[in-house]
């Protein structure tokens, strides 16, 4: 499987308070008030602090690094002190590297402390949901933005509820069975290149389309096609857990590879998550849209529990077990 150049890693993607304010516009409700000739600076750590101690002057273990929270006790405070102090301890936090300041509960900075943060070039953003509840949302959208990512050639489809990306060399037939399979009510998820989100958390793998090509694809002798449009909205998802990779690969190419009972599970290393992946053969004749559909039924069974190959060999095992005995007792 051939993984696109790109910046992104296994160690997270970087990003911009720009692409915080964008992500989190609608869900966490987020204005800027100040400092957008700075929003291009980057975010190093994705999580919010409540800078309370740092406040009142006790600045050891600063997480300057973070988006700085201002809730609804941080503004108590600040509108305690005499304008003087409240402005020097704002100021001796951006001294200290912060550079991005929210306030939450609908709290709005004062004139003066808008000023500031234009003069010391940092960022002033609001918003009025709660401070528990926008730290909850906040970390999702963070954890999403700096997720490691990748981008890999492939086309996606939710087959049985599972998703499963196909790859093999160009001209196998992918886009083909992927539209038989859209065709029998699974959805697509991604045509031709399919990009991959690493949920460090659970450590899963979801797969979803570019911005530019959700919904389309391109089948030779037809051309280009918009699914929604054809097969209908549901018959396409935005983004779906990976649980199987399925490689197509010329039968001339893999012979003595296949493994024909399959006993050996085979898995694809994608941003350091182990996939489960199978290996179909590719010929004349071969109805690939039934092996991958047949082949995403299989793997929902293995991941119940239940394994056919062990299910069989310990069939054989009592029926071997069972003539053994019978021959020992004709003997006795």
């Amino acid at each position: 499987m051939r993984e696109l150049p790109t910046k992104e890693s296994v160690n997270g993607t970087e990003f911009t308070v720009a692409d915080f304010l964008e992500a989190g516009r609608e869900t966490l409700q987020l204005t800027l008030i100040a400092g957008g000739g700075n929003l291009e600076r980057k975010i190093e750590e994705p999580i919010v602090n409540r800078p309370g101690l740092a406040l009142t002057g006790f600045y050891e273990h600063f997480a300057w690094k973070r988006l700085q929270l201002i809730g609804k006790s941080e503004t108590a405070y600040l509108r305690s002190l005499d304008d003087e102090t409240r402005l020097s301890r704002l100021a001796a936090l951006s001294e200290r590297k912060a550079f991005c300041y929210i306030f939450t509960n609908g709290q709005k900075p004062q004139e003066d402390e808008i000023e500031l943060a234009e003069r010391m070039g940092a960022i002033i953003m609001a918003s009025p949901l709660k401070t528990r509840v926008f730290t909850h949302h906040s970390a999702f959208v963070l954890e999403k933005l700096g997720a490691p990512r990748t981008s890999l050639y492939g086309t996606m489809i939710e087959v049985c509820g599972l998703g499963v990306l196909f790859e093999g060399d160009p001209g196998l037939g992918k886009s083909e069975t992927a539209l038989g399979l859209v065709k029998r009510g699974c959805a697509l998820i991604a045509d031709d290149l399919t990009c991959i989100r690493k949920d460090v958390a659970n450590n899963l793998l979801f797969g979803s389309a570019s911005d530019s090509t959700a919904g389309y694809m391109e089948i030779r002798g037809i051309g280009i096609m918009h699914v929604p449009s054809v097969f209908g909205v549901c018959a396409v998802r935005g983004e779906k857990r990976l649980q199987l990779v399925v490689s197509f690969r010329r039968l001339r190419d893999v012979k003595g590879e296949i493994d024909r009972i399959g006993q050996t599970r085979k898995v694809r290393t994608i941003l350091g998550v182990d996939v489960p992946n199978i290996i179909i053969p590719v010929s004349e004749g071969r109805d690939l849209v039934n092996l991958v559909e047949t082949a995403a039924m299989q793997q929902k069974l293995v991941m119940s529990g239940y394994d056919p190959v062990e299910e069989l060999s310990e069939r054989l095992r009592r029926r071997a077990d069972a003539e053994e005995l019978k021959k020992a007792k004709r003997k006795g």
